[in-house]
């Protein structure tokens, strides 16, 4: 069955949505998807569906989804798999638009788990209804004020759409995002994608307008030849990060009793990755570290600048640069002669690049080097770090790393101010302006090395 971006668009922005499967219980699943849907600011309509309780949290139970009057854009099902068949039979007698199954007990979990798993899709794709999971969270959509999942909270909205094989990851993602600056344009648990799949929502996020990047936990695929097309399509479009999981023999074994994909080489993946333009990284933290950097800043060719007032982190984040392939642009006679002007530098600053400020540097010097090396033609980007000294003041440096991105928007900024307690109100007002700021050097060089790569996709 086909999948189009129109049919996913009705799934995420549905003007009436049924549970069946809601439950009264507290902490419950079905409780839970309630609690969420009722929590949208917007006029949709939420219908409940079990026939063993006469209301959740103020919806009124009906006992099958034909006894619902209107027409139900989207149907979540929060029941134990062996009777979900018959709850998606009546769902195709209903004629909705689109259907979730958050059960487990399907193609992960064995022979029969997969038997079941093949009728529900042999029903649905007969009744051209987008199926979603099984073995899934949900989906949100912030914008839209939808969370079809029983996620502990509501994400900030933004620009990053999340996909993953994993729902509860997912939790963990939002409560972190809670106290972060970053947002999501979506977040989906494809589950075992026994129905629409990973392809399909690449393609959806591709021509999202809310979506600018798109993060991607993977653990296998199901048809190597089709991600292969759309990940090309898809990343010269929009730029894909990847967290792939099962890259050791064990952690393929765990990937099979969990969503039951099949991991495969970690080798093959690596050269699909390369082949198509996707960045892979190795944690869960760096893969929305760039992907942060990717929605916040502009492209940037190959050449920056590097200012920092620890001539050690200077050349830690040169080994860095020069290991992704970021080149540091030397400092044309211009900027020096700029640089050499007595007052606007120590007298020991490092006359190139990286430019070491040195480590009792005021804000001025940090905002002669700024604007003297943005000034620059051939420097496109900007890494700015900080170390902390007792005359160091995180948020004047802060604000003047503002101002200069407000000056020359065309070319990122990314920051690393390295610290934990005094650091953090420059860091807390970086971020609050979209420079994303980063605790290690090397978090900070994959950021510009990501932002570069960006600059090969098409317009």
């Amino acid at each position: 069955m086909k999948t189009t971006s129109a049919k996913l668009n009705r799934i995420f922005n549905p003007k009436t949505v049924a549970v069946i499967g809601a439950k009264p219980e507290e902490k419950s699943v079905g409780w839970g998807l309630i609690k969420n849907l009722l929590a949208g600011k917007s006029e949709r309509k939420i219908f409940a569906v079990n026939p063993n309780y006469t209301e959740v949290l103020g919806v009124k139970c009906v006992s099958s989804i034909n006894f619902i009057q209107d027409d139900i854009d989207l149907a979540i099902i929060a029941v134990p798999a062996k009777i979900v068949p018959n709850v998606i039979k009546e769902c195709c007698e209903k004629k909705v638009g689109g259907i979730i199954v958050i059960s487990s007990g399907f193609g992960e979990s064995g022979k029969t788990g997969r038997i079941l798993e093949k009728e529900i899709v042999k029903l649905t794709e007969a009744a051209d209804i987008p199926l979603i999971g099984p073995n899934c969270l949900g989906i949100i959509r912030p914008a839209n004020h939808l969370n079809a999942t029983f996620a502990p909270a509501m994400p900030k909205n933004g620009e990053i759409a999340f996909l993953s094989q994993s729902g509860a990851l997912i939790d963990s993602v939002i409560d972190e995002n809670l106290k972060e600056n970053y947002g999501f344009s979506a977040l989906i648990s494809y589950g075992n994608e026994a129905g629409v799949t990973l392809a399909d929502f690449l393609k959806w996020a591709a021509n999202d307008e809310q979506t600018k990047v798109i993060a991607l936990y993977l653990e296998g695929v199901k048809d190597g030849r089709e991600i292969i097309n759309v990940f090309k399509e898809v990343s010269a479009k929009k730029p894909i990060i990847v967290v792939k999981a099962g890259r050791t023999k064990a952690g393929r074994e765990a990937v099979a009793s969990h969503t039951g994909s099949l991991a495969g080489d970690y080798r093959v993946y690596q050269a699909l990755f390369g082949q198509t333009g996707v960045i892979e990284t190795d944690t869960i933290r760096e893969l929305f570290g760039l992907a942060k950097a990717l929605s916040w800043q502009p492209k940037c060719k190959n050449g920056i600048g590097i200012i920092t007032n620890g001539g050690s982190c200077g050349v830690l984040l040169a080994d860095y640069c020069q290991a992704l392939g970021v080149k540091l642009t030397p400092l044309s006679k211009k900027t020096l002669d700029k640089l050499a002007v007595p007052g606007v530098m120590h007298p020991a600053y490092s006359k190139r690049n990286p430019l070491d400020v040195v480590g009792d540097a005021l804000s001025d010097k940090y905002k002669a080097a700024a604007d003297t090396l943005l000034e620059q033609p051939d420097i496109h980007g900007l890494i700015v770090v900080q170390t902390l000294q007792i005359m160091t003041d995180p948020e004047k440096n802060a604000k003047i790393i503002i101002e200069a991105k407000n000056r020359f928007k065309e070319k990122p900024i990314v920051a690393a101010f390295l610290g934990g307690a005094v650091t953090e109100p420059g860091a807390k007002l970086l971020e609050e302006n979209h420079i994303p700021n980063y605790s290690d050097l090397k978090g900070a060089a994959s950021a510009m090395n990501a932002l570069i790569k960006k600059n090969s996709l098409k317009p």
